[in-house]
């Protein structure tokens, strides 16, 4: 009967410092993401591209042009240089851009990344359900005007959609990351 009061009190300890852990490591996630989004200054590297899923981007699909394990809707960039870094009150970024254009595209095909430089306009930061962040704001490259959203996640995971003045939706999922003030 001793072992069987003593398996049991060994048992209730281990799970409850297991859940006390897991519940450690949460508030630390939280709290990390809480200073990251008040300091201003992070940076984010994304994994996968979704573009938005139009008749062209089927067509492509069906080309055979994209590498394995990627889809009209669904595209690794793991391997390639991106980023999108808030400093303050400014931007930088270099996200590739994967989808249908609306308007003209400049000579040479310079103008084919979505790369924003300068300052956010119109900058908010909201807490959302399940202590994530939805930030927003407006940024423009040499000849377009963008909005993104950005939704970050206690886990330091992020999403990012981006609306162009000329050129269909296209979200990113990556994570990010602090920066140092400089």
């Amino acid at each position: 009967m001793k072992a069987f009061y003593l398996y049991t009190i060994v048992f209730f300890l281990l799970f409850t410092s297991c859940k006390s852990l897991k519940n450690n490591t949460k508030d630390t996630q939280i709290r990390a993401l809480n200073a990251l989004v008040e300091s201003k200054y992070y940076t984010i590297e994304s994994n996968w591209a979704n573009p938005q899923l139009t008749n062209a981007m089927q067509q492509v699909l069906n080309s055979g042009i994209l590498q394995p394990g990627n889809s009209a809707n669904a595209i690794s960039l793991i391997g390639n240089s991106n980023f999108l870094t808030i400093s303050g009150d400014s931007i930088s970024s270099h996200l590739p851009y994967f989808g249908e254009r609306q308007m003209h595209v400049d000579y040479g095909g310079g103008d084919s990344a979505i790369q924003l430089e300068g300052v956010l306009e119109d900058y908010t930061t909201k807490k959302g359900k399940h202590n994530r962040y939805n930030i927003s704001f407006d940024a423009k490259s040499k000849s377009e005007y963008f909005t993104v959203n950005i939704t970050l996640f206690p886990n330091l995971t992020s999403l990012i959609q981006i609306t162009g003045s000329g050129r269909f939706p296209i979200s990113y999922t990556g994570h990010v990351k602090s920066l140092k003030k400089e």
